[in-house]
């Protein structure tokens, strides 16, 4: 019973070792098969790259949108002008209350006194303002909402702010805020349909590559089938044909991409001098490039996966 043991364990070993080595076989096979042929190999990769560079610079145009609305949203603010009977410490206490909310990044508190003298300096009525018997600006609160609220947050946020009884009345110019949020959004879903649309191309395009090496391949294969080859065993040089051109297409996307960024970059930073702006294009990042290059392959493996359970079952020694 335990001899039975012993040997059954050496021929599971043995058969996984097998299964492995045929694998890496045929990853190098499928490797050396492109290289044998570098000109449909090339055009292949060439097509595969430019179709995954339109999904690829959206991508990276998303990212920089959102940085800069990320921006701008910072910049987001809402003026709270508290009652005229409130006293400074009172109001002091509560600009300290606000800041506790989870809602509320920070807070500017502005005393009358201060409000009379900055709007002395900036509204050129100076000396007319001298002969007020009374100061007639009230405590203000500047209010910065979190960055993490959208446009209905930051509404709800205004009008929880305006009904409490330390407000008199609460400011938002909440239009422009509307358009960004909408174009962000806009831009998010755009790039979601247009990468579904190019994925489906370059699932397309590694299918009809692996139909017509399958095609080239017939008589090997129904010799292979002869002599009692699986359907899983031939499959496997095909499959890593797919993923070697998907990686390849990724790769070169990805190179594109970051070309056409180093050629634009000179032309945007005389741009942001022109307006006076210290923000700077957003790059790839490390984990974009294994995003790129995994879901390219992924997309290669499925490719061609798709296109040998398609074909391969057709072809049967007669």
């Amino acid at each position: 019973m335990s001899d039975n043991k012993h040997q059954h364990r050496p021929n599971a070993l043995n058969r996984f070792s097998a299964w492995l080595l045929h694998h890496l076989q045929s990853l190098v096979f499928s490797l050396g098969k492109a290289y044998r042929s570098p000109s449909a190999t090339l055009m292949t990769v060439a097509v595969i790259g430019i179709t995954l560079t339109l999904p690829s610079g959206f991508y990276l145009l998303l990212k920089n949108i959102q940085s800069i609305s990320g921006d701008l949203r910072s910049s987001t603010q809402i003026t709270l002008f508290l009652d005229m009977k409130l006293s400074l410490d009172s109001a002091r206490q509560f600009n300290a209350q606000l800041k506790q909310h989870a809602e509320i990044a920070d807070t500017r508190f502005i005393s009358r006194e201060q409000a009379l003298t900055d709007f002395k300096q900036t509204s050129g009525f100076g000396k007319s303002l001298d002969h007020l018997n009374d100061n007639p600006l009230p405590h203000t609160v500047i209010v910065i909402p979190s960055t993490e609220l959208d446009t209905l947050a930051i509404k709800t946020l205004l009008s929880r702010l305006e009904s409490m009884a330390e407000v008199d009345i609460a400011k938002l110019d909440t239009e422009w805020l509307e358009r960004l949020f909408t174009i962000v959004e806009i831009a998010k879903r755009s790039v979601i349909i247009i990468s579904l649309l190019f994925s489906f191309a370059v699932l397309l395009i590694i299918g009809n590559t692996i139909r017509l090496d399958i095609q080239n391949r017939y008589q090997e294969i129904i010799v292979t089938k002869l002599i009692g080859a699986t359907n899983a065993f031939i499959r496997r040089p095909f499959l890593y044909s797919g993923v070697w051109y998907g990686l390849f297409g990724g790769l070169l996307s990805w190179l594109i991409v970051e070309l056409s960024i180093i050629v634009l970059s000179g032309q945007f930073d005389s741009l942001s001098l022109l307006y006076q702006s210290q923000y700077t294009i957003i790059t790839f990042s490390f984990s974009d490039f294994l995003i790129i290059t995994g879901c390219s392959t992924l997309l290669g493996l499925a490719g061609s996966w798709l296109a040998v359970a398609r074909h391969l079952n057709e072809i049967e020694p007669k």
